[in-house]
């Protein structure tokens, strides 16, 4: 039996280069499946005040539910080996802030 997942649509835009320039535009949108409820997960990473920016906040948030999920469904790739120790620790520390 399959787990469910929360399904997601994100879209990412650059909207200003770093020399200024806005064009072109560029956009990518990816739907992906994650079994954490991430807006949720935001907000509690808001509540902490780990980072003074909010949207450090959030961007810390997206960003590791993104990689963890990957990390998660391919713990088994050798890629990953030296993450197994140290990322449950990591973890529990964030969640015990």
């Amino acid at each position: 039996m399959e787990k469910r997942a929360n399904k997601y649509y994100l879209t990412l835009s650059l909207k200003e280069y770093a020399n200024g320039a806005t064009t072109p535009a560029k956009e990518l949108g990816i739907e992906f499946d994650n079994h954490d409820e991430i807006f949720g997960i935001i907000e509690k990473i808001k509540d902490k005040n780990i980072f003074e920016n909010p949207h450090e906040a959030t961007q810390f948030a997206i960003g590791l539910k993104l990689f963890s999920e990957i990390k998660l469904r391919h713990r088994k790739n050798p890629l990953f080996d030296e993450l197994n120790d140290v990322f449950p620790v990591f973890m529990k520390k964030l969640k015990s802030l």
